[in-house]
């Protein structure tokens, strides 16, 4: 897991309450990723909060930033999915999750949605990925969110697998099969 860094200053954080501290220690977790992480992965799974119904700018920033990647398709046939929560039941979350479906298109990857291919998908997410409703309070995941959110992962790694396995999936080494 990898956490996009911030795009604002610390004079901007500070303006919002709580805001500096809850980075700090999220960046503590989680190392910023770089655009080797993309590289060397076989599956990305893109996750996001909902501002307004749009992605984090700090993810946005980050993909803008995939640039040299897409010029050598370094990301073509790769597997992508996305997930997002919001506060409130109509944030944004279904909108956010399509709109990460834009960039991956862009870089060739293989958009994979969840669908409702578990019955976790029917309690928590969308048919485009898994989602959670955390309030203004910011409550963490419900277990019914996890749970879809868990289907995605192992659904992601199962088709990635199944692409590598047929040869369809780009080598680390630049080769165009595996």
């Amino acid at each position: 897991m990898r956490r996009p860094r911030e795009v604002v200053d610390a004079a901007v954080m500070a303006k919002v309450d709580g805001w500096t501290e809850s980075a700090a220690r999220q960046n503590a977790l989680y190392e910023a990723p770089t655009h080797e992480d993309a590289e060397w992965a076989d599956a990305i799974l893109f996750g996001t909060p909902s501002y307004f119904g749009a992605m984090a700018t700090e993810l946005k920033n980050y993909l803008d930033l995939l640039g040299p990647q897409w010029k050598r398709g370094a990301l073509a046939g790769k597997v992508g999915g996305a997930f997002a929560a919001a506060s409130w039941p109509h944030g944004g979350s279904e909108v956010v999750t399509l709109s990460l479906y834009a960039p991956m298109a862009h870089l060739g990857m293989v958009i994979l949605p969840t669908g409702y291919t578990d019955a976790a998908m029917l309690e928590a997410g969308s048919p485009y990925g898994a989602s959670a409703i955390v309030g203004k309070e910011n409550r963490p995941p419900r277990t019914e969110d996890l749970d879809a959110a868990r289907h995605q992962g192992r659904r992601m790694v199962a088709i990635a697998g199944a692409l590598i396995a047929a040869g369809e999936m780009p080598c680390r080494n630049g080769d165009s099969k595996a």
